[in-house]
């Protein structure tokens, strides 16, 4: 199939380049977990305030998804990625200055309203640079360039660049200033090839932006996306948030639950890469949604099953992949639905972000609640067990024009 407006090859390069404002963003985004014993001691903070900055992202997602993804749609995605980048880069600088919980807090919500930029205007360029059925790999690459960001802070932002740079102010600084220095760079190359001449789009209009709003908010098939995107980001942000504490109450030592969480990392990656692939080759995106859905039941009721004996690894993988496979297909269907197309893919994305953070916030809160209540962490897994049956049905739901 033919690519609608550029060769094969400078689309693949176009999202190569443009991935590398989701890898600044999760290296922006978790240097403050990375350094935040540190940040503690430093500024004094108590450990719910700590809490509140760890949180705050995620949440400026829920108040501004549906109106970043308009934006999107209205003005391109070329420039939203290159103002974005701007933004949570000048809040990365903000934080390496601040001195108090309030200033940290006011640039850590600037960094969400950049992310929210990033995690909708990808997903949009690869609308109108690439054919609905050919979507799958590039919103995998996009997905890895997000991961590559989050370890590379872990791996050799805390360790490595930390010291070398003399401490947390002065990483924040200069990875805001390398963010800053990209997205001007970003902008110039949008500008250059005028990637956002190339949306069908209409010109910025408050009416436009109703219309659409209600459109897309209205629209059945995309209702059940939205509710396996709230599902994929509980099952996600609650295994990811809890696994290690899981495994250390079991009785394994905080090196080898670390090492088992990685694992999970690293398979969900691996889902990432594999799923959309197979989906696009084969056209059964909407089976592939409902073989991820029942593999994370499958890999988290083998967690819960599995102790600490080699059935626990196998279950981390399987359920890592799984997750993982549902994250970029989200992502392409949108452009596959009937009346949603590549022009209102950004707002359909930011609908189910929008929603879905409600499950990525609640499902973590959710399993300690209920490890409280009953000193067992099987009623908070068995909840997302049913999430994953819910992925299934809203799977089999779904009307995809393949």
């Amino acid at each position: 199939m033919e690519f609608p407006h550029f060769s094969r090859k400078k689309a693949f390069g176009l999202v190569v380049v443009a991935s590398l404002s989701y890898t600044c963003l999760m290296f922006v985004w978790f240097s403050l977990s990375a350094f935040l014993p540190l940040i503690i001691e430093d500024t004094g903070l108590t450990n719910t305030e700590a809490g509140i900055l760890v949180g705050a992202v995620p949440i400026t997602y829920i108040p501004l998804a549906l109106v970043s993804g308009l934006l999107v749609d209205q003005i391109g995605p070329g420039r939203i990625i290159g103002i974005g980048v701007l933004t949570f880069g000048t809040g990365q600088i903000g934080r390496g200055i601040a001195s108090d919980f309030f200033v940290l807090l006011v640039f850590t919500l600037l960094i969400g309203v950049g992310a929210t930029a990033i995690t909708f205007g990808l997903p949009k360029l690869v609308s109108v640079l690439f054919p609905p059925c050919k979507m799958g790999r590039p919103s995998a690459i996009y997905l890895v360039g997000s991961s590559a960001g989050s370890a590379l802070v872990f791996a050799i932002g805390r360790p490595i660049l930390g010291p070398i740079l003399g401490g947390w102010r002065s990483l924040f600084f200069w990875s805001g200033v390398v963010s800053i220095f990209y997205g001007f760079g970003w902008l110039y190359v949008t500008k250059y090839l005028e990637i956002d001449s190339i949306q069908d789009g209409e010109k910025f209009a408050l009416d436009s932006m109703r219309d659409d709003l209600k459109l897309v908010l209205s629209h059945r098939e995309l209702q059940f996306v939205v509710v396996i995107g709230t599902m994929y980001l509980l099952l996600n942000h609650t295994m990811q948030g809890w696994l290690p504490t899981i495994l250390e109450s079991r009785g394994l030592t905080a090196e080898f639950a670390g090492q088992a969480t990685s694992l999970f990392v690293v398979a969900f990656i691996c889902g990432v890469l594999l799923i959309p692939e197979i989906a696009d080759r084969f056209h059964i995106r909407r089976l592939a949604l409902m073989i991820c859905g029942f593999g994370a039941f499958c890999g988290i009721a083998g967690v819960i099953a599995g102790g600490t004996d080699p059935l626990t690894p196998i279950a981390i993988i399987v359920a890592g992949v799984s997750i993982g496979g549902v994250s970029p297909l989200i992502r392409a269907i949108p452009p596959l639905l009937e009346n949603i197309g590549s022009r209102l893919t950004g707002t359909a994305v930011g609908f189910i972000f929008a929603v879905g953070e409600i499950g990525g916030f609640f499902g973590p809160i959710l399993l300690g609640v209920l490890y409280d209540r009953t000193g067992s962490f099987t009623p908070g897994l068995g909840i997302l067990l049913i999430g994953c049956v819910i992925i299934v049905f809203s799977g089999y739901l779904i009307d995809i024009s393949e």
